[in-house]
Parts: structure tokens; C-alpha cells; sequence
């Protein structure tokens, strides 16, 4: 099982300081959506690899609604899939974070993790790295209590992230948005839950 580093969370004071980071990893930096971020969004969104687990690539109005979702979800309730910067440069990668699905299956509501990242930044780390920062500032910050995660069966990539976070296979579902005759129906189920201080595994 793994256990989570320390981040930093800004407070009001040094968010400015920090540009704008409502928290950090060791190499990434999470912060609010702004305009200046469509195009990057747009042209990942539109990367047939990066989408290859979706059912399609998205237009560049569809990720301008994105942007506007995600802000209303960080607006009403404090949290969504993040703009995610890489610290050394202030390099957009993608998004991580943490949302609420929008179908109805036998796990919801809950509480969902995700990322979606530009194809250059794979096989850094990141992914593994930003869902770590992600689920602790969600048990420490937000105070939730459990955390899920899913993606389509043919996906190793993300499920190893999973696995690598410290998150437990509990079973699969077929997906009620997508067409069952699609390749992406099946989809595995991930979740993890808050350690505390008594649980020896917190401390490994």
C-alpha cells in the first residue's frame, strides 16, 4: 500500500507567491482554469492518442465547456479535474483532480479521481504523482472519507496509476454512457479510502 507525501496547500497570503497554486507536489502545480488554457486543452483533447480510452476526440467548443464545467465545480464545491503545471517550467500538462460522475451506477455519488495529460509528459511520473497530491489534499482539505477511480478494461496505463496510488480493485462495471457494442463498455473499479494515524499502513 502506498502512503502519501506531504504537500503544500497556499493559503490566501502566499497564493499569489506561489502562482497561484492551491497546492504542490514535488514537481507540479495545481491551479485554477483560465482562459489562456483552451488552446492547450483544445489541441490535447484532440490528440487521438490521448483519447484513445474515450469514445472520441473533442472539438475545441466542447473543451471550452470543459473549462467552464470544471470552474463552476471548483466554484460550488471546491474541487474539480485541476490544470495541472509542471513547476520548472509553468508548462501546461494536462488536468488532474477530483470530480463527481454524471451517471448513475450501484458505487454513485461518489467521489471520483482522474487525469488526462498531453502525450509529452508520459512516462514522467506525473500522473502517479499529481493523484497523490489529489487524494491527500481531498482527505486532508476537503475531508473526504473515500476516493474511486475508473476506466475501461483495455486501459493499463491508467489502471497501473491506480495500483501505483495505493488504490484497490473492488470490481467492474459496464458503463452506462457508452454503447455497449464499444470496445470501452467494460470498465474496472478502483477505491481507496482515508488512512488515519492508527492504521499501520499510514506509516509504511
Amino acid at each position: 500500500m502506498t502512503s502519501f507525501k506531504p504537500i503544500v496547500v497556499c493559503d490566501s497570503a502566499s497564493w499569489m507567491e506561489s502562482k497561484n497554486y492551491i497546492f504542490e507536489s514535488d514537481r507540479l502545480g495545481f491551479r485554477l482554469w483560465r482562459e489562456s488554457d483552451l488552446d492547450q486543452l483544445a489541441k490535447m483533447n484532440a490528440d487521438p492518442e490521448v483519447m484513445e480510452f474515450f469514445p472520441r476526440t473533442q472539438t475545441r467548443e466542447e473543451s471550452a465547456a470543459y473549462i467552464d464545467g470544471a470552474s463552476a465545480s471548483q466554484a460550488e464545491r471546491g474541487f474539480c479535474f485541476w490544470p495541472v503545471e509542471e513547476k520548472g517550467t509553468g508548462d501546461f500538462i494536462g488536468f488532474i483532480g477530483l470530480g463527481v460522475p454524471r451517471f448513475e451506477s450501484y458505487f454513485t455519488p461518489c467521489i471520483e479521481i482522474g487525469w488526462r495529460l498531453d502525450k509529452k509528459y508520459w512516462n514522467r511520473g506525473y500522473a502517479t504523482e499529481g493523484a497523490r497530491a489529489c487524494l491527500e489534499y481531498g482527505f486532508n482539505e476537503l475531508g473526504f472519507t473515500e476516493v474511486l477511480s475508473f476506466t475501461a478494461v483495455t486501459n493499463i496505463r491508467s489502471e497501473r496509476v491506480m495500483q501505483k496510488i495505493g488504490m484497490e480493485k473492488i470490481g467492474e462495471f459496464d458503463h452506462p454512457s457508452l454503447d455497449p457494442a464499444s470496445s470501452l463498455y467494460r470498465h474496472v473499479l478502483y477505491r481507496t479510502t482515508k488512512k488515519t494515524t492508527s492504521d499501520p499502513l499510514s506509516t509504511l
